[in-house]
């Protein structure tokens, strides 16, 4: 089927251009949404009449296009989903999920704006772009997470948590180590605190020993005396 392109369309020309497409494409698509008219005589004629004002409308689209696309730049749109061990989510991550997304923080678009050619259905950071004009397009984040705290820490890594398995094994096992080791230290201090409470109380009863020995060779030493004194008298 011949059209003419009421605006620029990816792969397929610019406005005012005659083009042939499969009659699918044109009746499901371009027609229905404005995008293009039939090429018929009576068509051809109209646009050229209507072209300046067309291209200027235009023009002006394509600027407050670039003003939102400002706005969005390093834009990230979180959205929570259960997920498995692995990260597969239970359910997929749709256009029309992101363009709730991205209007839920002030920018109001559809869902065919949203450039997705299949589902999301793992969880991590994904570049999505989103079509603002047909000549203005911005990439936006779509975080899948399956929490606010997971969301977060995405962002910062700048990279899914659960496909980083290694790293997360290799931490947990940092973990335990260094937990084991705070445990073994507790262990030595005690032993070390029982070993000194032995020694001092060791030394305590030889000190205690030694007196006695000492008073009991005095009173030994004092009777001797006093028998020596009786034989003498």
């Amino acid at each position: 089927m011949d059209i003419i392109l009421l605006e620029r369309i990816e792969n397929l020309g610019q406005m005012g251009d005659l083009v042939k497409v499969k009659p699918g494409y044109a009746r499901n698509f371009l027609l229905p949404t404005g995008k293009a008219l039939r090429a018929t005589k009576a068509n051809m004629e109209r646009f050229e009449s209507e072209r300046v004002q067309r291209e200027a409308d235009n023009l002006t689209r394509k600027s407050e296009a670039e003003g939102v696309a400002k706005k969005m730049n390093d834009l990230s749109v979180s959205l929570i989903r259960a997920a498995s061990e692995m990260g597969q989510l239970y359910g997929s991550v749709t256009s029309r999920d992101i363009a709730e997304g991205v209007t839920a923080q002030g920018f109001t678009i559809s869902k065919n704006q949203v450039d997705l050619n299949t589902a999301i259905k793992t969880l991590g950071l994904t570049p999505v772009n989103v079509i603002l004009h047909p000549e203005v397009s911005v990439e936006v984040t779509v975080n899948i997470a399956r929490s606010k705290d997971e969301a977060e820490e995405q962002i910062k890594l700048g990279r899914a948590i659960v496909n980083d398995v290694a790293e997360r094994e290799r931490l947990e096992a940092a973990e335990a180590a260094k937990a084991a080791e705070q445990r073994m230290a507790e262990f030595d201090a005690e032993d070390y605190r029982d070993t000194t409470g032995r020694d001092d109380s060791a030394g305590n009863d030889a000190d205690a020993n030694a007196d006695a020995n000492d008073d009991a060779n005095d009173d030994a030493s004092g009777t001797d005396d006093v028998a020596d004194e009786n034989a003498n008298a």
